[in-house]
């Protein structure tokens, strides 16, 4: 469980700078250079994600405290929740009418990944995982009401991109059902 918190908490310093204290992520990057603090940035956040899926692994087979237990038909709600997920990931770097339409789509995707797999999955591993997310996402939505989001790159905006995000993010979402959960996290979503 150790390694799953201190992962949560590295991967988040680095993600809550922009919510926290806006000005300071300038000032660093003014100081120290943009290519170099963005390799301290991503070595932070991947070192926090290895941590978090070693310690959440860790901790669902070795430390399963169980909070609640979902009802079988919850399930149905989960995969019906995530649905949309990865088709608003996308459309956060496919910019159409989706991305105009919600501001932030990726934040909205992880905000409905992290409630899904909270109604399905009740240990504590889960609710600091899952919950941690799901606290992250609504901070970082309410701040960005009050501060300028920097751009994020991607595709260019086109017409076509709203299609594109959707088609692949359901190729996505059917191929996670399908075999790449159980291929990465040892579960399978149906069955």
């Amino acid at each position: 469980m150790f390694e799953l918190i201190l992962g949560l908490a590295l991967f988040f310093s680095a993600h809550a700078l922009s919510i926290v204290r806006p000005a300071w992520r300038v000032q660093a990057i003014d100081r120290a250079g943009e290519v170099p603090f963005k390799v301290g940035y991503s070595l932070v956040s991947i070192l926090g994600l290895w941590l978090v899926v070693v310690g959440y692994g860790a901790a669902r087979v070795h430390e399963p405290v169980l909070l609640y237990q979902s009802p079988v038909w919850m399930r149905h709600v989960t995969l019906l929740l995530m649905l949309p997920v990865f088709p608003l990931v996308l459309a956060a770097y496919l910019p159409g009418r989706i991305q105009r339409t919600l501001k932030h789509p990726m934040l909205i995707g992880v905000l409905l990944w992290a409630v899904a797999h909270l109604l399905a999955n009740g240990t504590l591993a889960d609710l600091l995982l899952f919950g941690s997310f799901l606290v992250w996402a609504v901070a970082d939505l309410v701040s960005l009401a009050r501060r300028q989001e920097p751009p994020v790159p991607g595709a260019p905006p086109g017409k076509w991109n709203d299609l594109i995000a959707i088609v692949a993010g359901l190729v996505l979402y059917v191929a996670f059902i399908a075999f790449v959960h159980r291929w990465l996290f040892g579960v399978a979503p149906i069955g």
